[in-house]
């Protein structure tokens, strides 16, 4: 039988040399995508520092460090002639820039949102993850993202109509009470539009997000470890605090600054439920206050018509120092997530 014998065609030089200058190009296309896809975030944030800080300049010059300790925030007097002059910088009549009232207020709501909803979400998380059967953790699933998108103006309006009534008729008279033991606590309680009520609907705002990344966390887990714990002794409990959250701590650290970042920009459920008190540092947990974002929402407006432009000015210096406060918020936090990263796991009863 005849042996058929097939003829390679020897390559076109070319056709070859065309082939691979088109992958180079397209490597060289995507190299450069990447590049300017890498490079457009701090592009950005450098964008938008530089433009706060060109438009905050007239403030910094007029205010100076005052702007960081006076108390009072006045535009002025818009519909005289007369104006006062500082380092150079003309103001309206009376116009007075103190930040330290929404400076403390941005802080406090935030910490107490933190303090509150961070330790829920991770409770929502570890049940999610680890309790609920698998039919009912759909649903529940479903539910906590869902919360994740409800706008934060519907927030603010739950706050304003529902929480803050009960609590001012409910709770908080029963938590004044425990002002002779925890001092902060004591004082009148008001209608409900205050610190304490900000600060909670922050932290309901915050705790689909922390619990939802937590739970998309805790399920990356891998199975080996966590059954070696229990094959060791430990309990079902002990297998999560010791193995899993050590697992994750990093991303945990991620997520619940990431909550925070959130409750520090916040400002339309701050605005609608906070009492606007941006001139007077809060007396007690129940005092109106105000924080940087809802009072650049709320004053923006005004400040428009001040015809010497050193309203909107003080505002970007406002918004230029969120920024700064937000930026330090995430440096430290990459900071505590190396420093924990580089932790051994522990396993093993007692540990």
């Amino acid at each position: 039988m005849a042996v058929q014998t097939r003829k390679f065609a020897k390559s076109d030089p070319a056709v070859h040399t065309k082939t691979l200058g088109g992958l180079n190009f397209t490597d060289r296309l995507v190299k450069v995508t990447g590049l300017i896809g890498a490079a457009f975030p701090l592009a950005a944030v450098i964008f938008i520092t530089v433009i706060l800080l060109i438009n905050a300049y007239p403030s910094i010059l007029y205010n100076g460090l005052g702007f960081f300790y006076k108390q009072s925030w006045a535009v002025g007097n818009f519909y005289s002639s007369a104006t006062s002059t500082h380092n150079g910088i003309t103001a309206p009549t009376g116009a007075s820039y103190g930040a330290l009232p929404i400076i403390a207020g941005t802080l406090l709501t935030s910490i107490i949102a933190f303090i509150v909803g961070v330790p829920i979400a991770l409770g929502a998380a570890l049940m999610l993850a680890e309790k609920i059967p698998q039919q009912m953790r759909r649903m529940f699933s479903f539910f906590l993202e869902l919360l994740a998108g409800i706008p934060s103006v519907i927030y603010g309006l739950w706050g304003l109509i529902v929480l803050g009534p009960f609590l001012s008729a409910h709770i908080y008279p029963e938590f004044a009470k425990l002002g002779a033991i925890i001092p902060w606590l004591a004082g009148p309680v008001g209608s409900g539009q205050g610190l304490l009520t900000a600060g909670l609907v922050l932290a309901v705002m915050i705790i689909p997000i922390v619990a939802a990344t937590t739970r998309d966390l805790l399920a990356q887990v891998p199975a080996l470890p966590r059954e070696g714990a229990q094959a060791l002794g430990l309990t079902s409990w002990e297998s999560v605090r010791v193995v899993s959250l050590p697992w994750i701590r990093s991303g945990i650290i991620g997520a619940a600054i990431l909550g925070w970042a959130r409750a520090l920009g916040e400002t339309m459920a701050v605005l609608i439920v906070s009492g606007n008190g941006a001139n007077a540092l809060p007396g007690n947990i129940y005092s109106p206050v105000s924080t940087i974002a809802s009072a650049i929402v709320a004053l923006l407006d005004s400040s428009q018509s001040d015809p010497t432009r050193l309203a909107v000015s003080a505002l970007a210096e406002a918004g230029l120092v969120l920024m700064v406060i937000t930026l330090v918020t995430n440096i430290l936090a990459r900071l505590l997530v190396r420093r924990v990263s580089a932790v051994n796991l522990p396993v093993g009863r007692g540990v």
